[in-house]
Parts: structure tokens; C-alpha cells; sequence
């Protein structure tokens, strides 16, 4: 077994990570600093009648992604029902585009972001009509 069930997603700045995730895909949180021991909200990202995971938000314990700089870790990938409204939302909140859409042809359109933490994160929006 090896299945992702759990992911993190490093801060600096948790107010900020968290308005927008919750703005843009209507994440809830759950405060579990005390548990972990430093900043740390508990990411609820849909009901669990769908797939996919929870997580959270934690404190970055170094520097911040350099802007420019390349993916030195994980990234996860979003599943959307409309790309373009989302990509309007994450700009709206304070997102760039790091990466425009992009066809994944006859299955899907692709796209990558940086969230306001620097941190990169993609979009997917499946559409057998994609070229």
C-alpha cells in the first residue's frame, strides 16, 4: 500500500493561505495547533461522498519557494468542474498563473498556479472535447 491520505500545504502566512483556499474552493479548516504543537489548520476540502483526501495548512518552518523557482516538491492537482471560473477566483484572491491552460487532448484542460504562498497547484477540468 502506499496511497497519499493525507497532504500539507506550507505557510507563511496562515490567515492569508487560508482565505484563500477557502475563497477559491470552499475549503472549511479546523484548528489543530495545539495537537501539532505549532500552527496547523486542518484542511476539509468536500464531502466525503466524493473522492479525494483532506489535509491542512501548516507553518512553514524555512524559506519560501523563490518566485521563478522550480517544483521541489509534490504537487497536487485540483479537479474542477469549471477552469476558467476557478482560474477567475484564484486571481481574484491573490493567485498567479504559473503555468497557462493547457489541452490534455480528448480528456482534459490543465493549468498550474501559484497560491499566495508561493506554492505551485494545479488545475484539472475533465472534458473529452479538450484539443
Amino acid at each position: 500500500m502506499g496511497r497519499i491520505i493525507h497532504f500539507e500545504i506550507h505557510v507563511d502566512d496562515m490567515e492569508r493561505a487560508k482565505n484563500f483556499y477557502e475563497a477559491v474552493f470552499e475549503w472549511s479548516f479546523e484548528d489543530y495547533s495545539e495537537y501539532a504543537g505549532m500552527p496547523y489548520l486542518g484542511a476539509i476540502t468536500g464531502d466525503d461522498q466524493y473522492p479525494g483526501i483532506n489535509g491542512a495548512l501548516m507553518q512553514r518552518q524555512g524559506p519560501s519557494p523563490a518566485e521563478g523557482q522550480s517544483v521541489n516538491s509534490a504537487v497536487c492537482t485540483l479537479g474542477v468542474s469549471n477552469y476558467d471560473e476557478t482560474e477567475a477566483k484564484i486571481l481574484a484572491n491573490g493567485g498567479k498563473v504559473a503555468m497557462p491552460k493547457y489541452a490534455l487532448p480528448g480528456m482534459a484542460w490543465q493549468g498550474y498556479f501559484l497560491d499566495t504562498e508561493n506554492n505551485i497547484f494545479g488545475l484539472h477540468q475533465p472534458d473529452p472535447e479538450a484539443k
